[in-house]
């Protein structure tokens, strides 16, 4: 039963991993990316539980909440710096 689970995990983490190939744009790949974050510390969340081991559970805890936050800041400095390339840098 656990081969399962982690198969299909695997599996839904390859849809992302696709997409952020394919994808030319900017937004889209970084969307992909959290996604393929968020579903690793999903992965890593599970193994924690079926292992009894807190210490591997608060890594994924961790992963979580401060991944996405990373990406947020990231989305924020691109779009900044797409503002300035369209207006100039004193404009």
């Amino acid at each position: 039963m656990n081969g399962i689970l982690f198969l299909g995990m695997f599996l839904c983490l390859l849809i992302p991993i696709y997409e952020a190939w394919k994808a030319d744009d900017i937004w889209q790949k970084m969307l992909a990316f959290a996604s393929i974050q968020t579903k690793t510390s999903i992965m890593v969340l599970v193994v924690s539980v079926f292992r009894d081991d807190w210490m591997i559970g608060v890594v994924g805890v961790l992963i979580l909440s401060v991944g996405n936050a990373a990406l947020m800041l990231l989305a924020n400095v691109v779009k900044r710096l797409n503002q300035v390339s369209e207006r100039g840098f004193y404009g």
